[in-house]
């Protein structure tokens, strides 16, 4: 027979293992374009979650650290009353079949987050980048008329950053590796050379799922703010602009996933496409230091 010690201890384990649960699952959960803005926020703000997905070095120490806590509070406040509880709930049928469910749903849970980590798409540039020829082409043209709206909703036009140099690549939300380490390398790169105040922006390769109203979703995923804006719009005219830049693309009409190359252009300010690379965050730095 379970005393009411015992059954106020057991109530505050399985809230521990429901929070704890609960806690893992919205850190880990894989950030789709269709996803509540609200969990894309709640895994940047509460674990500093990146652009694979995977939270920062203090996100996985509060995943650990605070489970940890409660536990040990649970163990030194009532730790005899919960093993008391365990083992005469063990001696009950029905409370080895729930502790054998709760303890095969811990460890599916366990193979599910290791698969996450493995799984999850690097997002280092190679360590060494071929250094750019001083041969290296500049393009030296005017860019297509591009109007498309951002994640705040607004028409974006490249005019509207005349002065400063621009950095555009394309990507869509569903992608897993290309997109989100060319992201991710444009960011870096902006950072790099902010002393010149550039912009950067992310055309979607994808305006059937990435419509206007999942963008600011897109951004926070993809950790664009201040001037990282992501950009789609209406089906046509995401098409016709992409198609404008010459990028080269080919969706699967079964799953919707796009295969393109990695592709970044670099506008300078005078509001012309200087440059067109592939290369990782050393060969934008480069490139951009040329303008």
């Amino acid at each position: 027979m379970i005393h009411r010690r015992e059954t106020v201890a057991l109530i505050g384990l399985a809230a521990i293992l429901t929070i704890t649960v609960t806690w893992w699952a919205l850190a880990l959960w894989p950030l789709e374009s269709d996803a509540p803005a609200w969990i894309a926020t709640a895994q940047s703000v509460c674990f500093g979650t990146g652009a694979n997905g995977l939270p920062d070095a203090a996100g996985w120490m509060a995943l650990i650290l605070q489970p940890a806590i409660m536990f040990g509070v649970l163990g030194f406040i009532a730790g005899d009353a919960v093993i008391d509880a365990l083992a005469a709930l063990f001696r009950l049928r029905p409370g080895r079949l729930a502790m054998g469910a709760v303890v095969m749903g811990l460890i599916l849970g366990f193979g599910a987050t290791v698969e996450r980590v493995v799984t999850a798409p690097t997002l280092e540039s190679p360590t060494s980048e071929a250094a750019v020829p001083e041969t290296y082409p500049r393009l030296d043209r005017d860019p297509p008329r591009t109007e498309l709206i951002d994640q705040h909703g607004r028409l974006v036009t490249l005019d509207a950053f005349i002065g400063r140099p621009v950095l555009l690549t394309f990507g869509f939300a569903h992608c897993e590796t290309v997109c989100p380490m060319v992201v991710s390398d444009v960011l870096k790169a902006s950072y790099r050379v902010a002393d010149l105040n550039p912009v950067t922006l992310v055309m979607t390769l994808d305006p059937w799922r990435d419509t206007p109203r999942r963008l600011l979703a897109i951004a926070r995923q993809w950790g664009l703010d201040g001037d990282a804006f992501v950009l789609g719009g209406a089906v046509p005219d995401v098409e016709g602009a992409l198609d404008a830049w010459n990028v080269a693309r080919s969706r699967d009409l079964l799953t919707g996933d796009i295969t393109h190359p990695r592709l970044v252009y670099i506008i300078d300010s005078a509001g012309r496409v200087a440059y067109a690379t592939t290369g990782g965050v050393e060969t934008i730095v480069e490139l951009v230091g040329r303008l």
